[in-house]
């Protein structure tokens, strides 16, 4: 498995073909999940292999905003299914990194440890310091593409986000679930 190589590849993609109005889809993302990935990972006391795997996986999660917002998981699953095997990754290594892939889609119905793992990087935003600062970056996407209009619209969204989401790993519960519980408050705070 060429994992440096097969990273490298998609991060290349997405630096130089994403679209200048995917203010959240974007880059620097893609890089907050791999490091999120990582800490919970090591947190949670996966072995070397899986920590490749998974971070291939959060390194190709939202690749298929390349071609489009609509049902980009599964297209990002077709890209790491194109250009994996050219970077020695097994069709079982693939199937787990999709799996993967797959497990970032709202809602997040994750069915193993690392795909657990990958749903709470993918979501880790909501409870810490940063979340008003990414958030605001989601606002001006969701804006841009018309599903947002206003403030109070979008307040009221992450409201309902927030009071849906769970995190899955202990690690996650135990380090981010107070805080977005605090984060949440802030919110409904500004709701007329």
């Amino acid at each position: 498995m060429q994992f440096e190589e097969a990273t490298a590849y998609i991060l290349n993609k997405l630096s130089s073909e994403l679209p200048a109005h995917l203010t959240y889809h974007c880059l620097a993302h893609t890089q907050d999940v791999v490091r999120s990935a990582r800490q919970i990972g090591v947190a949670e006391g996966i072995g070397e292999y899986d920590m490749k795997l998974l971070l291939t996986a959060a390194y190709y999660h939202d690749a298929g905003f390349l071609k489009g917002a609509a049902g980009h998981e599964e297209e990002s699953c077709r890209m790491a299914e194109e250009a994996l095997p050219g970077f020695g990754y097994s069709a079982d290594d693939i199937k787990q990194v999709c799996g993967m892939i797959m497990a970032t889609q709202i809602p997040q119905n994750p069915q193993n440890l690392l795909e657990q793992i990958i749903a709470d990087a993918d979501l880790d935003y909501l409870g810490r310091d940063d979340f008003f600062t990414i958030g605001n970056t989601l606002f001006d996407e969701l804006a841009f593409f018309g599903v947002i209009k206003t403030e109070d619209e979008w307040n009221a969204l992450q409201v309902r986000f927030l009071e849906k989401h769970h995190f899955f790993t202990y690690t996650a519960i135990t380090s981010r679930q107070q805080k977005k519980e605090e984060n949440l408050e802030l919110v409904k705070q500004k709701l007329p």
